[in-house]
């Protein structure tokens, strides 16, 4: 996208009654951002759900200059811009109806053919919810997933260093522009995450700081990824918001349950009282659910004294595959008398130490 057109973008992105929804609606009736404010009005009014009161502001002076100066601070911190209809914007995002049309990037992201997940959760995480991300984020690595979360306080800022313990690829997705940084304290850990990933936002330089920007933010977070995660939650919360997001945008969420007692756990707890998130209770769920499987170079070489690495449940897997040669998992976990959650995560240990390897159907068999 050329500079002239990316003005009228923003320009267009600046109109307060046009979000994004319209204006999509607006350049694909009109060919371009620029042709819809080269428009006659009363040709813009006959597009359908396009009234008088969401155009009034429309053609005001003010959106190109502001846009004017939103470029200017672009080109100068050299930050990328995506649009929504060009190939360079996330893929995910775009099958998201209200997704941003510009989308604001600084750092080495690289989205193309990667596994995203995002992890949200309690601003104020509990030692257990910290303690669980942690595990989640180590035990996932070996998948190679980007770990995308909000950069704040407490769950979102711990996934994101487990990420660069890992190295991960992680992405923060910012509810103000990229001239501020929330929490300041935060600040220290910018040029290890535009290292290992870096930031995206729809938000400009100028926009001002409010707590709604967080509920807006919280789309990027959602659409982008294949999957969204809840540590933990109180009874209300963004993350809360975050998860009803992804259901809309027909995404797995996951959510870790807890204590019936314990107040961050309501809000987990209640996703899956409701079937709006699966259980997780083990970090292989997720592998398991959203049915990743490891490269072929990653999986370890057959190991010879193979009990000696086993525990007592794998070696009744183990037992039950060799005489069977290969079975469904389903099979597996009710032969062996053990849950299909436990199973899939017992499976994936033995795959990884090279004992079995699955086969297409969810079959698995000795190696």
């Amino acid at each position: 996208m050329n500079n002239n057109e990316l003005l009228y973008v923003l320009a267009l992105q600046h109109v307060a009654k046009i979000g994004d929804i319209t204006a999509k609606k607006l350049i694909a009736h009109c060919g371009s951002a620029e042709a819809v404010f080269k428009e006659k009005k009363q040709n813009l009014l006959k597009i359908d759900g396009i009234g008088s009161i969401v155009i009034s502001d429309l053609f005001a002076n003010t959106h190109v200059k502001a846009a004017e100066k939103e470029l200017q601070f672009i080109k100068d911190e050299n930050i990328l811009c995506h649009y929504f209809a060009e190939e360079a914007y996330p893929e995910k995002l775009k099958h998201c109806i209200d997704s941003p049309i510009l989308l604001f990037q600084v750092g080495n992201i690289n989205l193309k053919q990667q596994r995203i997940i995002s992890i949200v959760g309690a601003r104020k995480v509990t030692t257990n919810g910290i303690a669980f991300c942690d595990k989640l984020v180590e035990q996932l690595a070996v998948f190679n997933p980007v770990i995308v979360s909000g950069f704040a306080y407490g769950t979102d800022i711990t996934a994101q260093k487990a990420a660069m313990k890992h190295n991960l690829q992680t992405i923060g997705c910012l509810a103000h522009g990229l001239n501020q940084v929330y929490p300041k304290t935060h600040k220290k850990y910018i040029a290890e995450v535009e290292k290992n990933g870096g930031f995206f936002t729809d938000f400009w330089s100028s926009d001002t700081f409010d707590r709604n920007n967080f509920l807006k933010r919280n789309r990027i977070i959602a659409g982008i990824s294949q999957a969204t995660i809840v540590i933990e939650s109180a009874e209300k919360g963004g993350s809360l918001v975050t998860a009803d997001i992804a259901n809309s945008y027909n995404r797995d969420v996951f959510a870790v349950p807890g204590r019936v007692t314990d107040s961050q756990s309501i809000g987990c707890n209640n996703l899956i009282k409701h079937q709006k998130a699966h259980m997780l209770s083990t970090p292989l769920d997720v592998p398991y659910i959203l049915n990743w499987e490891l490269e072929d170079s990653k999986k370890p070489a057959v190991q010879k004294q193979l009990f000696v690495e086993l525990d007592d449940q794998e070696k009744v897997i183990y037992n039950f595959l060799k005489d069977q040669e290969k079975e469904l998992l389903d099979i597996i976990a009710l032969r062996c008398n053990l849950p299909t959650f436990k199973v899939a995560g017992l499976l994936l240990n033995m795959e990884l130490k090279g004992v079995v390897r699955p086969l297409p159907g969810k079959l698995f068999e000795v190696i």
